[in-house]
């Protein structure tokens, strides 16, 4: 729920059942919701180590990974100046004080490479796992009006080669990828796995049962020479409309996407 202290820009919103907060641009750019809760739920509870949320906006599942992964310590990885401001302020929260000392921000675009990438503080071989919920609309798609949405939201053609490569960098041998995208952008991201990440899981979310999926999700290890494996669907909603247990335990930090 939206707290009466935020100034009318931003919201400060509770999640994982006030777990955290989140301060948040009100009205306009990017609001996170479902997808983050979902990505956050796709690595082990058990996970040790450095995790970096790239595009992190506000830092949503970041802070998601922190609630429920208390042996993790969280990099925001956000490159909007007012995004990064908003994930700031979060971690400054009182209400986040406990998250405090495992959570933080670099101010980062999540393409940079070599020499740039390593001055920006995105340590090679540095992370047991990088989680992405990247912009996977196509240009070609409905724009917003609103720019700081569109930037959250559109992504160019190179996106998913150049934050894997960023991904497979950073995260130390065996370390984990987790991202979220449309279904339509699964052949980039396998291109993109080939070589860096293996042993891919991929779990098609409904909204509804009998309808297409609408979002995929995807767990891979670096260095893994597996093969890729289609995991049974997660649904959203239930044929009255409900959300499903499963889907609100995920969403709540009570399950893991995985099993583990």
């Amino acid at each position: 729920m939206p707290d009466t202290r935020a100034e009318t820009r931003h919201s400060v919103d509770s999640f994982h059942r006030d777990a955290f907060r989140l301060v948040q641009p009100s009205g306009r750019g990017h609001r996170s919701g479902v997808d983050a809760m979902l990505l956050a739920s796709a690595l082990p509870g058990n996970l040790e180590g450095a995790v970096a949320d790239l595009g992190a906006g506000a830092g949503a599942a970041g802070f998601a990974v922190a609630a429920r992964c208390s042996k993790t310590r969280v990099t925001l990885v956000e490159n909007a100046p007012e995004m990064a401001e908003c994930a700031r302020r979060t971690i400054a929260l009182p209400e986040n004080a406990a998250y405090s000392d495992r959570v933080r921000l670099i101010e980062a675009d999540v393409t940079l490479s070599g020499d740039a990438r390593e001055k920006a503080g995105l340590s090679r071989n540095a992370y047991a796992a990088a989680i992405m919920n990247p912009p996977f609309n196509s240009a070609s798609d409905r724009a917003t009006p609103d720019a700081l949405k569109r930037a959250a939201h559109v992504m160019d053609d190179t996106l998913f080669e150049t934050w894997l490569r960023t991904a497979a960098a950073i995260c130390a041998p065996g370390g984990l990828l987790a991202l979220i995208a449309r279904p339509a952008s699964l052949s980039p991201i396998l291109q993109a796995l080939e070589g860096r990440f293996g042993g891919a899981r991929i779990v098609p979310v409904h909204g509804r049962a009998g309808n297409p999926a609408i979002r995929i999700l995807l767990r891979a290890q670096k260095g893994n020479r597996a093969g890729l494996t289609l995991e049974p669907p997660l649904i959203l909603r239930d044929a009255n409309n409900q959300v499903t247990d499963r889907a609100e335990a995920l969403t709540n930090g009570q399950a893991v996407l995985f099993g583990d």
